[in-house]
C-alpha cells in the first residue's frame, strides 16, 4: 500500500477534528445567545446512564483482551502519578496553592474531548481504549481530586459514581467470551448513544459559562498541564511497550485538557475557582488551535 499524501492525512485530519469543533460550537452559540441548557441534567444524564451504557456496551463488544484493559489502565496510573508529583514540586516552588491547582495540572479532559477524539480517530478499539483510560481518570478524580480539592478523602463520592461499575459488569462478559444478550446490547447502545456528542455540546456550554481570571498565571497552568500531559503520555507509552493505537490513545488522553470538573470542584470547596475557571478556558483554546499538530504526531 503506499503512503498516504499530505492531501490524504489533512483530510483524515479533518474529518477527526470537524464534529469536535461542531458539537462544542453548538454548545457554545447556543449559551451565548441565552438559551436554556439545564448543565447539571444533562451532566447527571451523561455519568449516569450515557456513559455507563457506553462503556458496557463498548468494553463487553470490543475484540481487545482483558491484558490490553490493564496495561492501558496501568500506564493511566503511572501518568497520573507522574503529572501529580511534577505539578507538586513546580507549585511547591512557584508558591501556588496545591488544594487550588494540583487537580488542574493532573486531570485532562479525557471524557468530554478524549473519548470523542480516540473514537473518531480509531474507532471501537480506540474507544475501547480511551474508556480504559477515561475510567481510572474518574476514579481518581472522584477520589484523589475530591480530596486535593475538599482536604479530605472521601470513598462515599466514588461509590456513587455508576460508571465504575459499568466496568466490571462489562469485563465479567469480556473474561468468559460471552456475548451480552441481544436486547441488553440494543439498550446500552442506544442510550450509550448519547454521550459522545451530548459530551461534547455541554463542554461547549460550560465553556461559554468561564471567565478568564489572573490571564497570565492561568496560561502558564494551561500550557504546564499540555506540557507535561503529552510529555508523560509519550514517556510512559515507551516505558510500557505501546504500539499502534494504544499508545496513540494513551498520549491524546495525556495532552487533553483541564477536566471541566476542575472547575465545579473548585466551587463547591471553594478553591479559587475563578483561577481554576481560567485555567480551564484557555488550556481548551489551546488545545483546540495544537489540536492538528497533536492528531498529526499520534497517527
Amino acid at each position: 500500500m503506499p503512503p498516504a499524501s499530505a492531501a490524504d492525512v489533512l483530510q483524515k485530519l479533518f474529518s477527526i477534528i470537524a464534529p469536535v469543533f461542531v458539537c462544542a460550537a453548538i454548545g457554545f452559540i447556543w449559551a451565548k445567545r441565552g438559551r436554556a441548557y439545564d448543565v447539571e441534567l444533562v451532566t447527571t444524564l451523561v455519568t449516569s446512564i450515557g456513559a455507563p451504557c457506553l462503556i458496557f456496551h463498548t468494553l463487553a463488544n470490543v475484540a481487545l483482551g482483558a491484558e490490553g484493559l490493564t496495561t492501558m489502565m496501568g500506564a493511566t496510573i503511572t501518568v497520573i502519578a507522574a503529572c501529580a508529583a511534577t505539578g507538586a514540586v513546580i507549585l511547591h516552588f512557584a508558591g501556588l496553592s496545591q488544594r487550588a491547582f494540583l487537580p488542574t495540572l493532573i486531570f485532562s479532559n479525557s471524557g468530554n474531548m478524549g473519548m470523542p477524539l480516540c473514537y473518531l480517530a480509531f474507532g471501537d478499539a480506540g474507544l475501547a481504549m480511551a474508556i480504559a483510560v477515561f475510567t481510572v481518570y474518574a476514579a481518581m478524580q472522584f477520589t484523589l481530586g475530591v480530596s486535593l480539592a475538599s482536604g479530605s478523602v472521601s470513598l462515599r463520592m466514588l461509590a456513587r459514581v455508576p460508571l465504575l461499575y459499568a466496568v466490571p459488569l462489562a469485563l465479567a462478559f469480556l473474561l468468559t467470551g460471552t456475548k451480552p444478550p441481544a436486547w441488553i446490547n440494543a439498550t446500552t447502545s442506544l442510550l450509550g448513544g448519547l454521550t459522545i456528542p451530548m459530551m461534547l455540546i455541554t463542554l461547549g456550554v460550560s465553556l461559554a459559562g468561564l471567565a478568564v481570571s489572573s490571564a497570565g498565571r492561568s496560561l502558564m497552568l494551561a500550557m504546564l498541564r499540555l506540557v507535561m500531559g503529552l510529555a508523560f503520555g509519550t514517556v510512559v507509552a515507551a516505558v510500557f511497550g505501546l504500539e499502534g493505537v494504544a499508545r496513540s490513545v494513551l498520549i491524546l488522553q495525556a495532552a487533553m485538557p483541564v477536566a471541566v470538573f476542575n472547575y465545579l470542584f473548585a466551587v463547591r470547596y471553594k478553591t479559587a475557582p475563578a483561577e481554576v475557571a481560567g485555567v480551564v478556558v484557555l488550556s481548551t483554546a489551546l488545545a483546540f488551535l495544537t489540536l492538528p499538530a497533536l492528531l498529526w504526531y499520534v497517527l
